[in-house]
């Protein structure tokens, strides 16, 4: 992150140049991050917009500019939980998935490349934040709880049930390669 100190300090002092500087410097990996949530490339965009709004407003809310990118990125998420709490109403079941077994298969070496996009694209919502969260934000369950104010539970099992449903996505996609050869 060349010149990410620098451009922090201007920011804090509402310089419009570092502020240009930090968001063409994280804008599209905030902007994937924000439709990985989406799924909706217009919606991110907003996302992103918003976010970045808010962190120059607030920005002396982060104090070092070591945690900036961290700082960002929790803005960009809350966003992204936000919107789809506002446009869509979605079921979490308390259901719990008790010694789920994931089946051990040798995977040809086509699969080992996955399309995420793909994948986040068709996952259901309510398994695609909590696993969002869980794997690629590193949040704790009782902290996913919290954020989408559901049991804890509840975030296990659709922790659980997000797995099951890429383990069931990609064996079918491998299936499908398999008949077309």
């Amino acid at each position: 992150m060349k010149h990410l100190e620098e451009n922090f300090k201007r920011v804090k002092k509402q310089d419009r140049k570092g502020q240009k500087a930090l968001y063409e410097m994280f804008s599209a990996k905030m902007l994937a991050i924000a439709n990985s949530y989406v799924n909706n490339i217009h919606d991110a965009e907003d996302i992103v917009m918003n976010s970045f709004f808010i962190c120059f407003s607030k920005i002396d809310e982060c104090r070092e500019w070591k945690s900036f990118p961290f700082w960002l990125r929790k803005i960009v998420v809350n966003n992204s939980i936000n919107l789809i709490r506002k446009s869509k109403n979605i079921l979490y079941s308390d259901v719990e998935i008790q010694n789920l077994e994931y089946p051990e298969d040798d995977w040809d070496e086509d699969m080992e490349t996955v399309d995420l996009d793909e994948i986040f694209s068709k996952m259901p919502d309510g398994y695609k934040i909590i696993f969002n969260l869980y794997v690629f934000e590193e949040r704790k369950h009782h902290e996913i709880a919290e954020i989408l104010n559901i049991s804890e539970g509840t975030s296990k099992s659709q922790l659980s049930k997000s797995k099951k449903w890429i383990t069931d996505f990609l064996k079918k996609k491998k299936d499908e390669k398999q008949y077309i050869k």
